[in-house]
């Protein structure tokens, strides 16, 4: 590591302190606006669900391609930095249209850039995380960047709320004044976000000489073993069907949006809490044990999601859930690092982004399906089913 790369704030790297702050602000940003984005399109344009499906599908899609080519592209530049602050910039950029937006398809634009803005900087950015820690501290420094990512999300999740009743009161139906009043103070942190990267954030000289470029065919030059955890985590994701189903299965049983609200932010401070002495445990006892006992975890509250009957079974589940994600998130993206040489990280996250993200479309019309067809529980029986399954190829095939 370089010389500004020693000095260390709660343990981690500076880079990895910052880009934790980073991500923490862009997420106040992200989620202050963008849960919003549905009542907004639905209540005030007029749009219907299959509007919204379009909007979220397209930009998803956007955002899963682009980790791939933009891993791959800060491994054959050897640097990370310009693709992480391009990604933030652009998604910072389309915030604000939103502001004027007065139909759908603006809306449309504005979503796809905001994506692709994510699609662009992910994968150089745990790259670049990955890069400024050393192998002995990689889950902790992925656990704190994670737990800073996710209380982002807590503050933007109740800054939203707080905007909506200071603005509206008891009025059900979102307005069009309220939803500009979110993304007027959401850009604000986004702004920061990007300063902070900007002139906080450092990046040693390229990794290795120009003439030394890694191969024009992503998944080459990776060893069997990772590509057998990328079929195992895309396995793993096909089970794993959008938050919109645990959502919809709390409102089965009985709650009302600001309950619904209000277990999300239970889940995100589980989440947040758990993801950095989860991703500290994984340095010691391993990346295995800890994947393992996330995904235990997460296949146990699909069960109980299937078989809840009463409200503090719900509330219960969504903090278990929470709970899956801080012992799993961090860790995993610490053993991608792991498994490849420090050249190929780039394209290796590239890779693993990519295997989720393919599969989480698949995954989410799986559990429609499921749920219409069957039963609101036939989904959650499907994902926990998956992730028995994945757990079983992880023991067998991946090997320490």
């Amino acid at each position: 590591m370089s010389k500004r790369e020693r000095g260390k704030a709660f343990g981690v790297s500076r880079n990895v302190f910052f880009l934790g702050w980073v991500s923490f602000l862009t997420d106040v940003s992200s989620e202050m606006i963008f849960n919003l984005l549905p009542l907004f399109l639905m209540n005030v344009l007029g749009a219907g669900t299959a509007i919204i499906g379009f909007i979220e599908g397209l930009g998803d899609s956007a955002a899963t391609l682009l980790k791939i080519a933009s891993g791959w592209l800060s491994d054959r530049l050897g640097r990370r930095k310009g693709l992480t602050t391009l990604g933030y910039v652009l998604s910072t950029l389309a915030k604000p249209f939103l502001y004027i937006a007065n139909v759908w398809g603006a809306v449309l634009a504005v979503r796809v850039a905001d994506r692709a803005g994510k699609g662009i900087r992910t994968s150089p950015r745990d790259a670049l995380v990955a890069d400024s820690t050393s192998p002995d501290e990689m889950g902790r420094s992925f656990g704190f960047h994670r737990a800073l990512d996710t209380f982002g999300a807590v503050a933007g999740i109740a800054g939203a709320v707080a905007i909506v009743f200071l603005m509206q009161k008891g009025e059900w139906l979102l307005s069009r004044d309220t939803f500009q009043m979110a993304v007027i103070i959401g850009f604000i942190p986004a702004v920061l976000s990007v300063l902070l990267l900007i002139f906080f954030v450092h990046e040693r000289r390229a990794l290795r000489p120009l003439k030394e470029k890694v191969s024009a065919a992503p998944w080459k030059g990776f060893d069997k073993r990772f590509k057998i955890f990328l079929g195992i985590i895309a396995l793993f994701t096909l089970g794993n069907s959008a938050t919109a189903f645990l959502i919809l299965r709390a409102q089965d049983l009985g709650f009302s949006v600001v309950h619904i609200l209000l277990m999300l932010v239970l889940f995100n401070l589980v989440y947040a809490s758990i993801s950095y002495p989860s991703g500290i445990l994984s340095d010691k006892i391993g990346r295995r044990r800890v994947i393992i006992a996330g995904w235990s975890i997460y296949a146990l509250t699909y069960l109980g999601f299937a078989l809840a009957s009463a409200a503090w079974h719900v509330i219960l589940l969504f903090a278990l859930y929470g709970f899956y994600f801080g012992a799993a998130e961090g860790a995993t993206r610490a053993f991608v690092a792991d498994m490849v040489p420090e050249e190929t990280r780039g394209t290796a996250y590239g890779l693993y982004h990519g295997a989720v993200g393919m599969a989480l479309l698949p995954a989410s019309v799986i559990a429609g399906v499921l749920w219409q067809a069957i039963s609101p529980a036939a989904t959650f029986y499907f994902g926990a089913a998956m992730a028995g399954a994945a757990m079983v190829g992880f023991l067998f095939f991946i090997r320490k």
